[in-house]
């Protein structure tokens, strides 16, 4: 099995790759340009397999996309490449335009012209995967589960440029026939997560004694899936999914942002004693603009057509998020030159 992944120097892409080149023995191209949130020392742990390949290139290039496409030959494509981070979408929303949405289409056509020119076994077996994000759907209410057929209602830059994206894999499947399946999971976290978003940033700040920052009053919910568990999900929906659905990943992991800070705090609190309680270090500020209430996916079409289910709970992936930074500050270390835990998407007056 050959496997192009895009974003593959990500935190979701990474450990994906990993997956892919370790566990499944694929042969995998990971294609990533390389932006702040790539990091090539997230995947340490396979340098020198032979299964494995690096380029960098844009996915907004199509002329590199169609040439890479055309020389690895792979038999299934698994489209990971975004801008992510909410708050940067806020501030910067046309480096998301132009990478979720025209990457997307670049990725899409690439893909559909070397399909094309396949024939036989070899076409009738070709998978374009295309990931996504809950954050699509909108917010939820107190009760009730983010559906496949819920409707689209994205709040912010970043979920509205991935609804974009979401439907256009779609019609290239319903135009074109192409062989595409979407995926939209919830909140990912575990290790060589950048740390920018809430649980890295906060065991970061926690461990050097810096504020942790709260938006609101800490009530907003989120599901929480174990990142490791997702890529395991992702391979198993690219390789058995039904063409043209929607498979949503979730965690069953509900939990509220200041819960979520609170037990980072008390892990923090077990393996680093000298600086308790770490819960002294929590600051609430002003809420996130158009800041969405509540998250929650029903996996429940993934466990049962293709019989996918998290290994990890909240207590035991938390846990080894903790003792990872811990023990991995030659990883995370060097981030912090670039990204020094400052609140990102504040809007000026």
């Amino acid at each position: 099995m050959r496997i192009l992944v895009t974003g593959g120097a990500g935190f979701i892409g990474s450990a994906l790759v990993r997956y892919l080149v370790s566990e499944v023995g694929a042969t995998v191209l990971n294609l990533d340009k390389l932006t702040y949130a790539g990091n090539l020392a997230s995947l340490a742990p396979i340098d020198g397999a032979n299964n494995y390949e690096f380029v960098q290139a844009d996915i907004c290039d199509y002329a590199k996309v169609a040439e890479i496409i055309a020389v690895f030959k792979p038999d299934h494509i698994m489209h990971l490449a975004a801008e992510s981070h909410v708050d940067r979408s806020i501030t910067g929303a046309k480096d998301f335009v132009e990478t979720n949405v025209m990457g997307t289409f670049s990725m899409l056509e690439g893909a559909r012209h070397y399909w094309l020119s396949l024939e036989g076994e070899a076409k009738a077996n070709f998978r374009f995967l295309h990931v996504s994000t809950d954050e699509v759907y909108g917010s939820l209410g107190e009760t009730g589960l983010f559906e496949e057929v819920t409707p689209y209602d994205p709040s912010s830059p970043y979920s509205a440029s991935k609804a974009a994206s979401d439907h256009l894999a779609k019609a290239w499947h319903r135009t074109y026939g192409m062989p595409v399946v979407v995926s939209n999971c919830s909140n990912n976290y575990g290790p060589y997560h950048f740390p920018e978003k809430l649980i890295p940033l906060n065991i970061i700040n926690a461990m050097q004694g810096k504020p942790l920052t709260v938006y609101g009053d800490g009530s907003n919910i989120r599901d929480w899936l174990y990142v490791e568990d997702h890529a395991r999900a992702l391979h198993l929906i690219c390789s058995e999914g039904r063409l043209g659905e929607t498979y949503n990943v979730g965690g069953r992991n509900e939990r509220k942002n200041i819960d979520v800070v609170n037990r980072i705090c008390a892990i923090l609190d077990e393996l680093r004693p000298e600086n308790a309680p770490h819960s002294k270090l929590i600051t609430y500020v002003t809420d996130r603009p158009g800041h969405d209430h509540r998250y929650a996916i029903d996996a429940t079409k993934l466990e049962t057509e293709l019989g996918w289910k998290a290994r990890e709970n909240f207590d035991t992936g938390i846990r080894k998020t903790v003792e990872w930074y811990l023990e991995n500050e030659h990883w995370w270390g060097p981030l912090r030159g670039e990204y020094t835990g400052e609140r990102l998407g504040v809007l000026k007056a």
